[in-house]
């Protein structure tokens, strides 16, 4: 990866055990996004919500979407499963472009997870989690086995396997809807904003619990935030957007930390406010993320990576 606006680094493979099961790279070709937009005595101009970007998303890692609401970043999570449909450009999976099969069968494929779960609130949790292998015709029996599979390992108690969503909190169903979008083995999983609507302790826990999930499972992941911490916390790679989805900086969030590429980044990532400042230290052997009071916002791994 280039440490700006560049391609990835190079990072090293992932072992052949931790490979996801089809995870696939994604790529970003030229892809634009235009909206129609009023300009007064009846004339309609166009609105760029996302212009000409272009990225490679490597197979198996998380890249984080980071910026301001309305900079583009959900516009383009939604592209990739054709949620949004690009005016210009393309989106390749494997090489395969997204536009040349059908919709329905490509949304299926790609796990999909929204800021307020997205629950059908008259299923039960079990039903919610089934549903779509049971739309792709696997039997009921092996879907429902494979749902108590991500129940256990999203730290959901079997007996929520027979609640509505109702009856959830909003942590157990974030948890219910990242086991739905797992549930049929995506390679992809596009999260936007997942953990956003919860407390900070379980949001906390939600992460932790994505990236425990990640180093068993290896996906392909699109994580979009706006939150600095939770990218940091998060992101094999970030890649900070402008307004148009114009790529500010690219990179490890210790890359971004230690060199930020303009007065836009440095502000964005609090770098430049005295009472938010980060800073990279020595703790007991391990590079660490502080923020100005001394708080440990994550830890640099050896591959200079952020990690809780």
């Amino acid at each position: 990866m280039e440490s700006r606006t560049g391609a990835p680094a190079a990072k090293p493979a992932a072992p052949a055990s931790a490979a996801g099961a089809g995870a696939s790279t994604i790529e970003f070709s030229a892809v634009s996004k235009r909206y129609p937009a009023p300009v007064g005595n009846g004339s309609v101009s166009s609105r760029a919500a996302v212009e000409s970007f272009s990225a490679v998303l490597p197979a198996g890692s998380i890249t984080v979407l980071l910026g301001s609401s309305g900079c583009g970043k959900t516009t383009l999570l939604r592209m990739v499963n054709r949620m949004v449909e690009p005016t210009d450009g393309r989106i390749l999976l494997d090489g395969e472009d997204v536009q040349d099969g059908n919709p329905v069968a490509l949304r299926r494929s790609i796990g999909y997870v929204m800021q307020n779960a997205g629950l059908l609130p008259h299923r039960r949790v079990l039903d919610n989690i089934t549903l779509v292998p049971r739309l792709n015709g696997t039997a009921r029996s092996q879907a429902r086995a494979r749902a108590r599979e991500l129940m256990d390992m999203l730290g959901l108690a079997a007996d929520l396997a027979d609640r509505y969503p109702g009856q959830l909190s909003g942590g157990q169903a974030q948890r219910v809807g990242v086991a739905r979008a797992l549930a049929a083995d995506p390679g992809v999983l596009l999260m936007d904003e997942p953990f956003g609507a919860v407390d900070p302790l379980v949001r906390r826990d939600l992460q932790r619990e994505l990236l425990r999930i990640q180093g068993e499972l290896a996906k392909t992941i699109i994580f979009v935030t706006h939150d600095v911490d939770e990218a940091l916390m998060l992101g094999d790679e970030i890649i900070l957007l402008r307004e148009g989805a114009q790529i500010a900086q690219r990179g490890t969030g210790a890359q971004l930390l230690a060199d930020p590429a303009d007065d836009f980044v440095a502000r964005f990532l609090g770098l430049d406010d005295a009472g938010r400042t980060l800073r990279l230290a020595d703790v007991a052997g391990s590079r660490v993320v502080l923020d100005r009071a001394g708080r440990a916002l994550g830890r640099i791994d050896a591959d200079t990576e952020a990690r809780p």
